[in-house]
């Protein structure tokens, strides 16, 4: 039987089948159906057009993605007006909507947060407390210190912020692979698309830890569930880099 690598428009085939190492891995193989979009009640829109950019609203974007609860939809959006007055963002709730000015930082923006959720869903001073510790663990993990980004995230965990934990199990993901937790790092990733299924780089790194464990196969379908949700990735580098180390796993494993 043949099998095709076709993730990311490059297909090379193979002379064996799914090539899952173990019948007791098979619970991984499943594809697995793309998710709906969620419908959401709140809605958050950046303005990150050229004069709300200098202000600060690309850092601002990135801070309220990491600080939103998964019921929050975060993205960017052209110019709102009121140019001189931002970072802008137009924040919708069951229908209403209303622009926010001035939110230049992160502390704002938690406050925004606060002020449209209520205190009782997102507290703002522990959503950035919750944020910057994930910062300085991702910070670690990229000076290849995994082992204390991994204790960092764990303390991140167990503050029970409210927003950004697909980013933490993410993270947490990531540096469990590093250090060779490879079942860790499964989880985290599984836990990470259970909190945020349409996250792709939680896809990817399921994919990641697959890839470790043999389940090649199952790899595959991580990698293709990651590009359905955004097809842009095909042009990365990293994601060429997986495809091609996808590849070759497959042919190690077909030509022993």
């Amino acid at each position: 039987m043949a099998v095709a690598v076709a993730v990311a428009g490059v297909t090379t085939t193979h002379r064996s089948g799914c090539l899952a190492s173990a019948p007791r891995r098979a619970q991984h193989r499943r594809r697995r159906p793309s998710p709906p979009r969620a419908s959401g009640a709140v809605e958050l829109r950046v303005c990150t057009n050229r004069t709300c950019a200098r202000q600060g609203g690309r850092e601002v974007l990135a801070a309220l993605a990491g600080l939103a609860p998964p019921r929050v939809d975060v993205d960017s959006c052209g110019c709102l007006g009121r140019c001189g007055a931002g970072p802008n963002i137009v924040a919708s709730v069951a229908g209403s909507a209303a622009v926010f000015g001035h939110v230049g930082t992160a502390a704002r923006a938690a406050q925004l947060l606060e002020h449209i959720l209520g205190a009782a869903e997102f507290d703002a001073a522990a959503g950035l407390a919750t944020l910057a510790k994930r910062e300085k663990a991702e910070a670690a993990l990229d000076k290849g210190s995994a082992a204390e980004a991994e204790a960092l995230l764990n303390e991140v965990i167990g503050l029970n912020g409210c927003g950004g934990l697909q980013l933490v199990y993410r993270s947490r993901s990531k540096a469990r692979l590093a250090i060779g937790d490879i079942s860790g790092a499964l989880e985290d990733a599984d836990e990470a698309i259970r909190i945020a299924p349409r996250f792709p780089q939680a896809h990817l790194l399921r994919g990641d830890a697959l890839i470790a464990m043999g389940e090649y196969c199952a790899a595959e379908d991580a990698y293709a569930d990651a590009l359905d949700l955004d097809p842009s990735i095909r042009r990365s580098k990293s994601f060429k880099a997986r495809v091609e180390r996808l590849q070759q796993k497959l042919v190690s494993a077909t030509n022993p």
